[in-house]
């Protein structure tokens, strides 16, 4: 690492990926536990690449440098590889810095999130510049991400075949061969739509099974459905997703206001929203505020490092989440909403360039929020 990257560190000021500590002591147990949580939430936090900085005071961030005896870089990678699992991806180094030491510790992205202590199973992760125990949907989405677990294909223990609308599976399916069939069992079971319980020798619906064809999925996954709101009252839209967006569509096409406004754009940035969504985080639905200023969809699930505004000309195709949903969407959505590019950007931006109007995209990571702007009608009847 160069000096002017370390002075780049040094007046960044501490973050989600960037950690100062005044002194590198881990001469006992307590301080090598702490030490072994701070690497992890840094590597398990969303993002490219964190710093732990050695010698630099957290409030003022003066430059102390490291004094007395410190760990070496071998007992350093030590501490981390009997302490965390998998093991973090990192490298030690000492650089001097106006005539005091200081070390830094790079973290790099780790494909192998998330990494647990081992010694209590615990998972960290950096909220602003505090280490915090990761919640559960973080954990999940972080399992998600690796590859290591999908939500779609996890089985939901409390439905039964019986919470499946048997008439859409067999008319998008099962080509009218019936649900209860063998056959028809071994193909929802292939397509990952159903999976077998060995305990109970029963089949039970998978998540993206009830999302797909599901008659009531938010009686088992709560926060699934879609909100709207306009003029401060609140329209809920349950049911599976297909049953959702028919719904939504018909309930925004009948709003007078919206009379003469490209609504498709709105369309397009709701079929995305229930695909991309985080899944794993059941603390609010997909939410639609219709005001004439603006027009605002926002769904659990963000997506990008950069935490804001987002300039989307330089990135049309970002990573796509449940894949498999998206995937069974294609074959079984009869109108054939998800064939435009994977967050159908293009399609939103293309509704408004005639007006000379943008549409602005907001990720929000601390939140787990991905945030689309609509202009509202307002500014499209001024361009008209």
């Amino acid at each position: 690492m160069t000096v002017q990257k370390l002075e780049e560190l040094i007046n960044a000021g501490e973050g989600e990926k960037l950690d100062y500590k005044e002194q590198l002591l881990l001469d006992t147990e307590t301080k090598k536990k702490e030490f072994a949580k701070d690497v992890t939430a840094i590597a398990n936090t969303k993002g490219g690449r964190g710093y732990l900085v050695f010698g630099v005071a957290d409030k003022t961030r003066e430059v102390i440098g490291i004094t007395g005896k410190h760990p070496t870089e071998e007992s350093i990678f030590q501490i981390i590889s009997t302490r965390c699992d998998p093991p973090v991806p990192m490298r030690y180094e000492e650089i001097m810095y106006k005539d005091k030491l200081v070390a830094v510790l790079t973290i790099f992205k780790s494909n192998h999130r998330p990494h647990q202590i081992l010694q209590t199973g615990t998972f960290y992760i950096r909220r602003g510049s505090t280490t915090d125990i990761a919640r559960r949907y973080e954990i999940a989405a972080m399992l998600q991400d690796s590859g290591l677990v999908s939500y779609e294909t996890t089985p939901v223990r409390d439905a039964n075949i019986g919470d499946l609308d048997s008439g859409m599976l067999e008319k998008y399916v099962l080509n009218n061969l019936p649900a209860t069939d063998l056959n028809g069992l071994i193909i929802l079971e292939s397509m990952g739509i159903i999976t077998y319980n060995n305990d109970t020798k029963e089949y039970n619906p998978t998540a993206g099974g009830l999302l797909l064809f599901g008659k009531n999925p938010q009686r088992f996954l709560p926060s699934t459905g879609i909100r709207i709101e306009i003029n401060k009252k609140v329209k809920l839209f349950e049911g599976n997703i297909p049953t959702m967006l028919d719904n939504a569509e018909e309930f925004i096409s009948s709003l007078p206001m919206l009379k003469n406004y490209p609504v498709n754009a709105i369309y397009e940035a709701l079929y995305n929203a229930v695909v991309h969504r985080d899944y794993w985080d059941a603390t609010r639905e997909t939410f639609v505020i219709i005001r004439p200023s603006s027009i605002e969809i926002t769904n659990p699930g963000a997506i990008w490092n950069t935490d804001g505004v987002i300039n989307m000309d330089n990135d049309i195709n970002p990573p796509r989440r449940n894949s498999w949903l998206y995937q069974r969407l294609l074959l079984t959505d009869k109108k054939d909403r998800f064939l435009n590019s994977p967050i159908g950007i293009r399609t939103l931006n293309d509704s408004f360039e005639k007006y000379g109007l943008k549409v602005k995209y907001v990720n929000l990571i601390k939140k787990n929020l991905f945030k689309v702007v609509l202009p509202g009608m307002e500014a499209v009847e001024e361009k008209m």
